[in-house]
């Protein structure tokens, strides 16, 4: 489907620049809002122009099971790039449990049959939370009691705590529930434990290849049953919380183990279930279990085992081979479509969300749709505590952005598109620094002037806008019975428009969310909406 011109409006002589300022939302303006206590003069410029709005960033305006779940930057940068609204990874997984379709499918009966045949544990390994972002601990106990149900005999739950998407110790709680279940069925003849566990920022959950070290942590622990040993997970965790003051997304690395050794190594035979529904973080630990030239760490023997993933967490790659529920199928994106009509764009981030404004923005794919008019382009985020470094990359993004935007896609061939994203809001508002989001979110300020400065130079058009709410809320409660927070808020997120050419009208909406962004930035592009996404937000 090629784009076709719109009618009324005509392209920018330079090029349109959307910005996601990740993390960024607008709150309550409360003792805990790093982006209202921030000084932010240009923000706060755009905000005050007349194209300027506030978009729904959570819930189902972003495909969620309801509008209690948080946003967060795979969805929003899935409705970003699409145009339109999918049903993700939580509510698939959800229906297909209600329905009885994942224990219908041929991947769990395959699952039941490895282990009934070898004797072997089920493996359960993932997040455990109700954060609902990469997991939740009801998909997780659904599939405890069906494997009971059908027999299985032995099952083995290598956990991560979170504190990042739920409160930043909360996991004792989730234990609890967990471990309800487990001796529940016990007392019924099976035996069903707890094997490892540690923090996910710790151990096995990196992405994009930033830090091999920690999955390499996760194989010693999960499948060699390496590290320190306790009884049980609650005492790990208490044990740990002692020691120090981190929270649960920080927790070392444990092992549960009886007077025989370590309770659940995973050896041959056995059967995993990874069950995390979002792929980023789900990606190396599959490679790890998949790949048999995996040189990123020394795995030692690496056991012939059924791995299986809750979702495919990257098409391209087919990874994992085997998953339990579809993901959702995202075609006609904005950058598809724009490559099919041959206009050029520049996608650029540090590496913390290089992914955002690649692999989701383009619907779950990896690939470019034409390597001749697209540049995708990461900036190192390199290592070091965020909160110490609260500007981390920015500088240097807007510094690649402004060269390229130079350089074009070729000689005499500018970009039409360049989206680029920010990571600061995002990235030091999960660490519950208030001092650092407030200096994270006035380092984007300060590379805002330099992009609204280069807009006016190119002629071109200016967006500015963000995937889902966090620095806007750092805290939970007010005066003494707040809590620090870590995650992501519910909150709207801005909406601006820059053109010098004048400010465009906009559209009376009753609540625009992150899907009317692609139809809007078409328009300003000079191109008419294609049909089925939601509408552009001009008048």
């Amino acid at each position: 489907m090629n784009l076709q011109k719109h009618p009324t409006r005509n392209a920018p002589r330079g090029p349109v620049v959307l910005t996601v300022m990740d993390g960024l939302g607008l709150g309550d303006g409360d003792e805990g809002d790093a982006v209202a206590l921030a000084r932010t003069p240009t923000l706060d410029w755009l905000m005050a122009l007349s194209s300027s709005t506030a978009l729904v960033a959570h819930g189902r305006a972003v495909g969620m099971p309801s509008d209690k779940d948080m946003g967060n930057s795979e969805v929003g940068h899935n409705a970003l790039g699409a145009g339109r609204v999918f049903e993700q990874g939580a509510a698939l997984v959800e229906q297909a449990l209600r329905s009885g379709s994942l224990f219908d499918g041929e991947t769990w009966r395959a699952c039941i049959e490895r282990v009934q045949g070898s004797g072997q544990p089920l493996h359960f390994m993932g997040l455990l939370s109700d954060g609902n972002v990469h997991s939740h601990i009801d998909h997780l106990l659904g599939m405890i009691e069906r494997a009971a149900t059908e027999g299985v005999k032995k099952v083995r739950v290598h956990m991560l705590s979170d504190g990042r998407d739920v409160s930043g110790r909360s996991v004792l709680g989730y234990i609890d529930r967990l471990e309800a279940t487990l001796s529940r069925l016990c007392a019924k003849g099976f035996d069903y434990k707890i094997a490892s566990g540690g923090g996910r920022m710790h151990l096995t959950m990196d992405r994009y290849e930033s830090d091999w070290g920690m999955v390499e942590r996760g194989w010693s622990t999960h499948v060699r049953g390496e590290g320190r040993a306790f009884t049980n997970a609650r005492e790990a965790v208490e044990t740990l919380y002692g020691e120090s003051d981190v929270t649960d997304q920080h927790l070392g690395a444990f092992v549960i183990a009886d007077g025989d050794g370590p309770v659940g190594t995973i050896c041959d035979g056995a059967a995993v279930i990874f069950f995390n529904f979002r792929g980023d973080r789900a990606l190396e630990i599959t490679r790890a279990f998949e790949d048999p030239n995996l040189a990123a760490f020394d795995r030692g023997p690496r056991p012939d085992v059924l791995f299986v993933g809750m979702m495919q967490y990257d098409g391209d790659l087919q990874l994992p081979a085997r998953f339990l529920v579809k993901p959702p199928s995202i075609d006609r994106t904005m950058g598809e479509l724009l490559a099919g009509t041959g206009r050029t764009q520049l996608a650029l981030a540090e590496t913390h969300k290089f992914g955002h404004v690649t692999y989701f923005w383009n619907g779950n794919r990896t690939a470019m749709f034409e390597p001749r008019q697209e540049r995708y382009l990461e900036v190192n985020s390199g290592g070091g505590e965020l909160q110490l470094r609260p500007w981390m990359k920015a500088a240097e993004v807007t510094d690649v952005l402004l060269q390229e935007i130079d350089r074009g896609m070729a000689p005499g061939r500018a970009f039409d598109l360049v989206r680029v994203n920010y990571a600061n809001a995002d990235m030091v508002g999960h660490t519950g620094d208030l001092r650092a989001s407030i200096m994270a979110v006035e380092a984007v300020d300060l590379c805002l002037a330099r992009l609204v400065a280069e807009t006016r130079r190119r002629e071109g058009v200016l967006i500015v806008t963000a995937d889902h709410g966090n620095a806007d809320q750092m805290y939970d409660g007010r005066g003494e019975q707040r809590k620090v927070r870590t995650s992501h808020s519910l909150n709207p997120v801005p909406f601006v428009i820059f053109d010098p050419r004048g400010a465009p009208e906009m559209a009376p909406h009753s609540a625009p969310g992150l899907a009317n962004v692609a139809a809007t930035t078409l328009e300003l592009m000079g191109l008419a909406v294609p049909e089925g996404y939601e509408p552009s937000l001009l008048a």
